[in-house]
């Protein structure tokens, strides 16, 4: 018994050493540079109190009212849009269908740099909407360097991500549920309020609190169309590169990575593991 007691603690002494590599790069490229931001943005004039700055300055609380916003509308309608979308896709089979699925997660492989460059081309002053808004009415309609322009970039690279949730999550639906439904009587869209919703709660749940979190750290599409708008990454930025206050980019860093991290802990927290499924 003791032999076997010592070969099953020296197992677990061999095993214990395949997290070194693990816990190194948690150091190295989370931990201490975590800690070190920290105590930037705590150097300045404000000390600690700088990270209630983002409620105390006008501006800087505007940016972050901008982001929460910006990114709740694009959760809202990329889970609206997919949930259609996804069930259409799972639900029917038609020649090129893998091609449409696949052309409908090809976003996925754009940065956020050529995601704003195609709303320019969209969007833009010489983009196709206002060609032909001035063709149509004399006057184009510009709006790509706005916050309405962001909206479509997040938008754009969002829905993708939730179509493969949801149609990964419509696969797994017990089909009996649905005809029991509409064996009782239950219309088309009782069956998707009442079953097929409620079904696919824990995967449109974690695929949203993706979807924020992205919206609300996305810094390239906004880099890109930063005529006009004013939310936190851009504010970061400008803060960093712009201001050299360290101090307030730091802080506001520290900021908008708890809102991310909130959001991803109260999905996990409904869900179990499907934020680690859906990301």
């Amino acid at each position: 018994m003791a032999a076997s007691g010592r070969t099953r603690r020296s197992g677990n002494g061999i095993w214990l050493w395949f997290a070194v590599p693990g816990m190194t790069l948690f150091c190295a490229f989370w931990l201490l540079p975590m800690v070190r931001l920290l105590g930037v943005g705590a150097s300045g004039p404000d000390g600690a109190m700088a990270y209630l700055a983002v409620l105390t300055n006008r501006h800087y609380f505007a940016s972050l009212v901008s982001t929460l916003v910006l990114s709740a509308a694009v959760t809202a309608a990329t889970l609206a849009i997919s949930v259609f979308v996804g069930l259409f896709l799972q639900r029917n089979r038609f020649p090129g269908q893998s091609l449409l699925l696949a052309m409908l997660t090809f976003p996925l492989a754009f940065p956020g740099v050529v995601v704003g460059f195609m709303v320019i081309m969209l969007a833009g002053r010489q983009g196709l909407i206002g060609v032909f808004t001035d063709w149509l009415f004399g006057q184009s309609l510009v709006f790509a360097y706005s916050l309405s322009g962001l909206f479509l970039g997040y938008l754009y690279f969002s829905i993708p991500r939730v179509i493969l949730t949801v149609v990964a999550g419509a696969e797994k639906l017990d089909p009996s549920l649905e005809e029991a439904a509409r064996s009782l009587g239950a219309k088309p869209w009782q069956v998707l309020l009442h079953v097929v919703l409620p079904a696919l709660l824990p995967a449109l749940i974690s695929s949203g609190a993706i979807c924020f979190a992205t919206s609300v750290g996305a810094f390239g599409t906004a880099f890109t169309l930063a005529a006009n708008i004013d939310v936190l990454p851009m504010t970061i930025y400008n803060e960093f590169t712009g201001y050299a206050n360290f101090a307030a980019a730091a802080s506001l860093s520290i900021v908008l990575g708890v809102i991310t991290w909130l959001a991803l802990a109260l999905a996990r927290s409904l869900t179990g593991n499907g934020v680690a499924t859906a990301a």
